[in-house]
């Protein structure tokens, strides 16, 4: 019983393992993968918010993707689908594009706050510079 067990435990160990897809001639490095696939998620992203900017700057979002990493669109197919069919492999990219964004999304996040904190402390400056305008102009 125990080694029917065991065989069991081994056989599905390596059919996880196995590769369904053949390796693409041409496959995309995985850390370039990572990139691509995270460009993509931010421009689908200004599809969906801002269109209007894309349209007025002649911006094609997948001609754009493309251009930048030097692939065509069946390398991308083939290489993602390759990727898909290595599970683990596949989460991990993705696992690190979400990593990725997250601090990316801190960093903006903690330019906003500094940016919001110069833009008050300038409105604070000119109204306190008008005060001081007004105080003088008043003077006898």
């Amino acid at each position: 019983m125990r080694v029917l067990a065991l065989l069991t435990v081994i056989c599905t160990l390596i059919s996880c393992n196995e590769t369904l897809l053949k390796k693409p001639e041409n496959l995309i490095p995985k850390d370039k993968m990572v990139q691509i696939l995270q460009d993509l998620a931010i421009v689908n992203a200004a599809k969906t918010t801002n269109v209007q900017v894309l349209r007025e700057n002649d911006v094609e979002p997948m001609d754009y993707i493309f251009n930048k990493y030097d692939i065509d669109s069946l390398q991308l197919v083939e290489s993602d689908r390759y990727y898909a069919s290595l599970p683990v492999e596949y989460e991990e990219i993705y696992k690190e594009i979400e990593a990725n964004l997250e601090r990316e999304g801190k960093a903006l996040e903690e330019q906003k706050k500094i940016n919001d904190s110069l833009r008050v402390a300038k409105e604070k400056l000119k109204r306190e510079k008008a005060k001081a305008e007004k105080a003088t102009d008043t003077l006898p």
